[in-house]
């Protein structure tokens, strides 16, 4: 158990009196016996001061003979499984849970944290997390519990899962814990079911797919076939990105012939394009919901000899694909402000912590990003 340390000394008065053993198992006679668990509940209660508390086990309740067990420990105070306000004076808590660090959008909205927390030191602590892939749900739920068991202030999240994270936050929440949603977005039903309010701090992700597909589609020639690449499916911004994209070839004319999820993976998307132009060898261009599978649409189209004759768009404008727009390799992506993405998250959260009531949804800004765009 993170910060407990201390010693157990044992003795035996006289034989047939059952002992507590080091490894804490009641003993009779020398024989295990009963398993015996002792919990003190603490977690990681952070920086509390430490104090050295004698507790004497011979009142227990089984008879056992123990002299001492000295322990060095965190304050009880604030400890137990209520949630305990910092003092006036303490500067609050903010954890900053990510999708993939592998992905650049999120090291971007990362290293974007740690700036504005290095130029505000002396208001807010700052705890930033990641997980492996964009699929982990189960390590971001881990993540929750575990900033809970540190009792942070705010918890600023971008969720992998529109919907297996809100029991979670809900619980995060009941615990006395501002939980802020930013990147996906929860998914309402599921927040209404849970009658739980989460303020979402993000872009409008179907205007940005929008105003990337606009572009495209100025590009192409009515009746043109495309596919699009997807992000997970049940993502709030895979869905969003998807009706954007949607939306603006249907009103150009074109034809949508395929879509896929690449689950925002540059691997995968990679497979999926080189499938796609196998099956679609008259395809002429390819909407990907983020610039992670606009890289491997790239690179599968490359390998295939067809970049020339396919278009690619994208969302994120990391910068991998600057290079590529400027070279034309990809036509065109759409910018959310990556490392100001969670600052946005992280400066609401101090907003509620300051104020009391139920703040409202803020929208952030979306900018296309092209040759010639405005």
């Amino acid at each position: 158990m993170e910060g407990l340390g201390g010693t157990l000394e044992i003795r035996q008065p006289h034989p047939g009196t059952p002992v507590i053993d080091p490894a804490g198992t009641l003993c009779h006679n020398g024989r295990l016996d009963v398993p015996l668990s002792l919990e003190f509940g603490l977690g990681n209660c952070g920086t509390r001061p430490a104090a050295t508390k004698e507790i004497d086990m011979r009142n227990i309740g089984y008879g056992c003979a123990v002299t001492s067990f000295s322990l060095l420990l965190p304050l009880l105070a604030g400890c137990g499984g209520e949630h305990t306000a910092a003092p006036e004076n303490a500067k609050p808590v903010i954890a900053l849970i990510m999708k993939s660090l592998a992905n650049e959008f999120f090291l971007t909205m990362e290293n974007g944290a740690h700036a504005h927390h290095e130029a505000h030191a002396d208001a807010y602590e700052l705890v930033a997390e990641g997980i492996k892939d964009e699929l982990d749900v189960n390590r971001q739920v881990q993540l929750v519990e575990q900033m809970m068991a540190r009792q942070v202030n705010a918890i600023v999240i971008a969720p992998a899962d529109s919907k297996a994270l809100v029991p979670v936050c809900k619980r995060a929440i009941d615990a006395g814990i501002i939980v802020v949603n930013i990147d996906n977005k929860f998914d309402t039903e599921v927040l209404a079911d849970r009658n739980v309010h989460i303020p979402f701090v993000g872009p409008d992700n179907r205007k940005g797919a929008r105003a990337v597909g606009d572009y495209l589609a100025k590009q192409l020639k009515r009746g043109d076939p495309v596919a699009i690449v997807g992000g997970v499916p049940s993502a709030f911004n895979a869905i969003e990105r998807r009706r954007g994209f949607e939306e603006a070839m249907k009103a150009a004319g074109m034809d949508i012939v395929i879509s896929q999820s690449g689950d925002w993976e540059m691997a995968k998307a990679n497979r999926v394009v080189a499938g796609m132009v196998t099956d679609r060898p008259d395809l002429k261009a390819i909407l990907c919901a983020n610039d992670s599978m606009a890289l491997g649409a790239v690179s599968a189209l490359r390998a295939a000899g067809k970049l020339d004759a396919v278009r690619v768009v994208g969302f994120d404008n990391i910068s991998a694909v600057k290079e590529l727009l400027q070279q034309g390799e990809v036509l065109a992506t759409a910018d959310q402000h990556a490392d100001q993405l969670a600052v946005f998250g992280i400066e609401f959260a101090l907003q509620m912590l300051r104020e009391e009531g139920a703040p409202e949804d803020r929208e952030t800004p979306v900018d296309l990003i092209a040759p010639g765009a405005n």
